[in-house]
């Protein structure tokens, strides 16, 4: 006869804490959004990454303009199938506009809806406290690699454009650190919002003698502004100009670190802006931006 201990069921907590530090809170992805369907295929393609390197974590995407769900909706579904806690990962490369104010609005209106759900929002994708994670630089360098083996004697950093000058010091921080590894000059260019452009950057390079110059894609999904950089950087000579970073695995390993290393529920004030506490500029928010990297 068995046991009764052995027959009765095992009652396990939607969500919460692992053993190891990692989380089992479901996590939420929360991309730009393009009205480039390619873009919510890629965010897609990495959700699914990031489940597949972690089995039995919940993984969803959502995005702040043009497709469905919106962040909110998603963390709201998540209340309402019984989860008291999920983390909210900004799939942003750096921590502007979107990440001051769009994310934290959205997470207090699923707080408003759903007051139980508690709701941790991770770092962005691109540096933090100046740090740039060896993970970025490593898929950076694997979508060059994929682009073109060869060596290359400089390269341009290719963002999609900002007006916040501390969105693109960040850039700047990424075009040192991938410098630095791969031992060539690296000059950042963008396809909007700011100077230089790309084919301008890669001119100046081809000008001070590179002859195999390259351009390093610092997009998180293809689209319209990716498919411009690439036909400006090739009609300026660079030799190869690689693909938007997408579900690259070291991609998936840098998502998986935000959602341990989430703060517990963090949230920003409901009314009064950015969690910085300044009032946000309109100037820094690029309107119909695709594929920004600013948050």
């Amino acid at each position: 006869m068995r046991s009764p201990h052995l027959t009765r069921p095992v009652r396990r907590p939607l969500s919460g804490p692992v053993p190891g530090g990692r989380s089992a809170d479901p996590v939420v992805l929360v991309a730009h959004g393009s009205r480039d369907p390619r873009a919510a295929v890629a965010t897609r393609a990495l959700a699914r990454a990031v489940a597949v390197a972690r089995p039995g974590l919940p993984v969803s995407a959502s995005w702040l303009d043009h497709t469905e769900p919106g962040p909110a909706e998603a963390l709201k579904a998540l209340g309402a199938a019984g989860h008291r806690s999920a983390v909210l990962v900004p799939l942003l490369l750096t921590a502007a506009y979107h990440r001051r104010v769009d994310i934290p609005a959205a997470v207090a209106e699923a707080r408003a809806a759903v007051p139980a759900l508690a709701v941790r929002v991770a770092d962005v994708l691109g540096p933090v406290a100046e740090e740039v994670d060896p993970a970025l630089l490593a898929a950076l360098r694997r979508r060059l690699a994929e682009a073109e083996p060869g060596r290359f004697d400089a390269l341009v950093l290719a963002a999609a454009g900002t007006r916040d000058a501390r969105a693109r010091s960040s850039v700047g921080r990424v075009a040192a650190a991938l410098g630095s590894r791969s031992g060539v000059p690296v000059r950042v260019a963008y396809a909007s919002a700011a100077p230089p452009t790309v084919g301008a950057a890669v001119a100046r390079l081809r000008a001070e003698g590179a002859r195999r110059v390259a351009v390093s894609a610092y997009f998180l999904a293809p689209g319209l502004f990716h498919d411009a950089v690439g036909v400006a950087a090739r009609d300026a000579g660079a030799v190869a100009v690689s693909a938007p970073l997408t579900d690259a695995p070291e991609l998936g390993d840098l998502v998986l670190r935000r959602v341990d290393a989430a703060p517990a529920d963090h949230l920003v004030p409901t009314a009064g802006g950015p969690a910085d506490g300044r009032t946000p500029s309109p100037a820094a928010h690029v309107p119909g931006q695709q594929n920004a990297p600013s948050g």
